[in-house]
């Protein structure tokens, strides 16, 4: 179609379908830390905005007429334009950190967590050990059916299981971090610490019937969400101020691979 002829163009027509589809995804989402009724609610969105989605572009795609004004120039700007590095494909992040960098915050963001953890159980019990004996009671059945007089005892396998299951988690969590948050614009250190700990412990408060029965009945939610933010600032302000390292996007295979290709000078062909 001319547009010099027309003054219109052909566009594909607005539609709504794909917001209603995020908002599906979202609601389904949501359920898993509030209530079934709502995935099954975003469920429902999801298949109508598909199927409405797919009417939307097959058989025929949905198009309208546009009415533009053709100009004999096009205007310029003084505006500079910022370029990315050398190279003919660039990925972000430039920079990211180490994989230590990830273990040593997760290991601040476990001490951290587990001085909250322990506040509580001086404050609710009486004892450092009741919190630490609760986390061990998801591997050790013996605790798991202790009364409360004895979990605010010292238990030799309790300390063991807790600092693992412990430990394991905080570094593995520490890890996400290191490599997650080069990936988000600035500002998002202090997010991160906040927004984060809250959708985790919104995950966990609905699988942890499941996971630990012990814990989840007798767990206090408002000090274990502050334990997670204590974690969770922690964690990624150890990251945040550790130096980062360039990522090789732009290195050559042969460097990437640790295959040394430059020649011998005093090597001679046929040798």
């Amino acid at each position: 179609m001319d547009v010099k002829e027309t003054n219109t163009i052909l566009v594909p027509a607005p539609t709504a379908w794909p917001f209603l589809l995020a908002l599906g995804i979202t609601l389904i989402l949501a359920g898993l830390v509030t209530h079934a009724a709502v995935s099954i609610l975003g469920v429902a969105i999801l298949l109508g905005s598909s199927i409405g989605w797919w009417f939307d572009v097959l058989p025929v795609q949905k198009e309208e007429l546009v009415p533009v004004t053709p100009d004999d120039h096009v205007a310029t700007s003084s505006l500079t334009v910022d370029h990315l590095a050398l190279g003919h494909r660039v990925q972000l992040p430039l920079e990211t950190h180490s994989y230590w960098t990830g273990v040593w915050g997760g290991l601040a963001g476990a001490v951290a967590m587990a001085v909250v953890a322990m506040i509580f159980g001086l404050i609710s019990q009486g004892s450092i050990w009741y919190p630490i004996n609760l986390l061990g009671a998801g591997v050790i059945r013996s605790l798991a059916e202790a009364p409360v007089a004895q979990l605010r005892s010292f238990s030799a396998d309790g300390f063991i299981a807790a600092t693992f299951i412990h430990g394991m988690i905080s570094i593995l969590v520490g890890l996400l971090y290191a490599i997650s948050l080069p990936m988000f614009p600035r500002g998002a250190t202090w997010r991160s610490g906040l927004v984060t700990p809250l959708l985790w412990s919104g995950l966990v408060a609905s699988t942890l019937g499941l996971i630990n029965p012990t814990l989840n009945a007798r767990i206090d939610w408002t000090w274990f969400v502050g334990s997670q933010i204590a974690f969770g600032l922690a964690a990624s302000q150890v990251i945040a101020r550790t130096a980062k390292i360039a990522t090789m996007q732009n290195v050559p295979f042969v460097q990437r691979a640790g295959i040394d290709a430059q020649e011998d000078p005093e090597e001679k062909p046929g040798l």
